[in-house]
């Protein structure tokens, strides 16, 4: 009342622009209010692209839509999930592979930030590959995991599994501009080591890190009803071939470093850079199916610096092409392509 009252005191134009002064700062007030509304909203929206520091996060799978399109795309999550309940030894379809699964090189149904993840794979598709010397399309890239990394027979592009994984696939990236690859896609590089990756090394890396899911034989472990493994082999007539991307051992190296053992992810790795190397070097070392895909890299002056098999336009060994030191090798690279540019 006493404040009431001394207001009322107060000339009419004092007033007036006491009052104008309040609203101002009311609107203000509201303005801030909603501009960080929107921030954290955008901050929360996991499944959109916005730059190329945003780590990917693929979307929910609880938004994929009940329609027909819906069940296509639940059908190829299946189909990534559980490869070997339908074309395993025992498949309800064919028996056609090894009995590994997409998603035992493609974590989570190819959902992991840095676990080999599709979330490139639609944006990115068709495209040249050195490997193929030709243009590849997302069904060419599909069929090369099942003849390679599950050692089997590809699949007709027409049949209701391929379009159904394509489906998936297009879902998973459905928010990632063409042409664009977010951070946290495919397999990091690590850095070379000064030295070759040493087996015996790894060997310890490996049975102290790796043998607990994986065996000391490298044999990995069925599920009960036999029908699929609960954790993959890593060597032997059951696992990837020669002629697989893992075969690489920056591939492998990479894709341990962020994701082995169980429960690595890229901001908490359990290996060390030199474990990852060593460890690739032990696993790689092992027998395991001979595929060598001899019409890859038909431009041998591309073949990655770690690809294990000659020719090469280089002098080095195949022993150094696949354990490594890399960095001589790479220096030769360089220059060869500074003498000779890609137009």
């Amino acid at each position: 009342m006493i404040i009431f009252e001394m207001v009322s005191k107060i000339p009419s134009m004092m007033r007036r622009l006491i009052n104008g002064v309040c609203i101002l700062f009311l609107l203000i007030i509201t303005i801030t209010a909603v501009t960080h509304c929107r921030y954290d909203n955008k901050k929360n929206d996991h499944h959109s692209f916005s730059s190329s520091d945003s780590v990917w996060i693929a979307p929910d799978t609880n938004s994929i839509p009940a329609t027909s399109e819906g069940a296509l795309i639940k059908y190829g999550r299946s189909l990534i999930a559980n490869t070997a309940f339908y074309f395993g030894p025992k498949g309800l379809i064919a028996h056609s592979s090894n009995g590994m699964n997409c998603q035992n090189c493609h974590l989570d149904a190819g959902t992991k930030p840095w676990g080999n993840n599709y979330s490139a794979v639609f944006s990115t598709y068709p495209k040249f590959r050195e490997r193929r010397g030709a243009v590849e399309n997302i069904f060419q890239r599909i069929n090369d995991c099942f003849e390679r990394s599950l050692n089997g027979k590809g699949l007709d592009s027409n049949s209701r599994e391929m379009q159904a994984m394509l489906a998936y696939i297009k879902w998973i990236g459905k928010n990632i501009p063409k042409g664009k690859k977010p951070a946290g896609s495919g397999v990091q590089q690590l850095s070379f080591l000064k030295r070759a990756a040493d087996k015996e090394k790894g060997k310890l890396v490996y049975e102290k890190q790796c043998a607990s899911c994986h065996t000391i034989n490298g044999n990995g472990i069925l599920k009960s009803d036999s029908a699929a493994y609960l954790y993959p082999p890593l060597w032997g007539n059951n696992s990837y071939n020669t002629g697989a991307g893992l075969y690489r051992l920056s591939r492998f190296a990479g894709y341990v470093k962020d994701n082995m053992p169980f429960g690595a992810t890229h901001q908490n790795n359990k290996l060390s850079n030199e474990e990852a190397w060593d460890v690739a070097a032990f696993v790689n070392s092992q027998p395991r199916p001979q595929n060598h895909f001899n019409k890859d890299w038909p431009d041998i002056s591309l073949k990655p610096i770690d690809h294990p098999f000659g020719p090469y336009t280089d002098s080095f060994s195949e022993q150094q092409h696949k354990y490594g030191p890399f960095d001589p090798i790479k220096k030769v690279k360089d220059i060869a392509s500074k003498k000779n540019p890609i137009k």
